[in-house]
């Protein structure tokens, strides 16, 4: 298996990627979530990163970007998983930041931590899945207000495909709206592909009803 079908048995075995009734951020009903807030050991964010490097270095010209950024709170692991995977396995040594929730108004004050951007610098935003865009609508300024920087790529774990706050897919405006090109470890389809019909951890996860249910959801939702 290639990265793609290793990950997405990853997020099956890491209760990342489960199937069943949900309610989406946005109130759509979805048979399947992908929840990266239920990484827990040290082994499983180990392999997160190495998962996202991968698929950078699968995606982009690494060596022409400065800085990795987590949008709280779950880019924060993201970000510092990727940018540790990248030394480690790549030899890449790339700065990396997160911010906080609330600015700090006390000490170096501000709300970024980590490597603080300067004039002319290449960000890649780690997240962990997109649907209406609001975190990356959110961090572009947040960047931007320390200094003119440049974000153009966004890594992600998983595309859903879907609509975002329009008749487009939430991947295609935040590219209209601020240029930016997402890469996606693995798409809605791939794991339907990869999944459907394949016993894992003793059952079949997407049978032909959830491959049905999964399926019914993009033609609904979908572009």
């Amino acid at each position: 298996m290639g990265y793609k079908e290793d990950f997405i048995d990853f997020m099956v075995h890491a209760g990342v990627l489960t199937f069943g009734d949900f309610v989406t951020k946005s109130g759509r009903n979805t048979p399947y979530f992908v929840n990266t807030g239920n990484y827990q050991t040290s082994e499983q964010i180990s392999k997160l990163g190495q998962y996202y490097a991968a698929c950078l270095m699968d995606r982009i010209d690494i060596s022409s970007f400065n800085m990795l950024y987590g949008p709280a709170y779950k880019g924060i692991p993201l970000v510092i998983a990727t940018a540790t995977s990248l030394y480690r396995d790549h030899g890449i040594d790339i700065a990396y930041a997160f911010n906080r929730k609330e600015v700090k108004d006390h000490g170096e004050g501000g709300s970024l931590i980590g490597y603080k951007p300067k004039d002319g610098d290449k960000v890649i935003i780690v997240e962990d899945v997109i649907t209406a865009g609001t975190s990356i609508r959110e961090s572009v300024p947040l960047l931007k207000s320390y200094a003119d920087v440049d974000v153009n790529a966004l890594v992600i774990s998983v595309d859903r495909m879907e609509k975002g706050q329009s008749n487009k897919t939430a991947i295609s405006e935040v590219k209209e709206d601020f240029g930016i090109e997402t890469h996606a470890i693995v798409t809605v389809k791939e794991i339907i592909a990869h999944l459907h019909g394949r016993e894992l951890m003793g059952q079949v996860v997407i049978d032909d009803d959830m491959k049905n249910k999964m399926e019914n959801y993009l033609k609904t939702y979908g572009i």
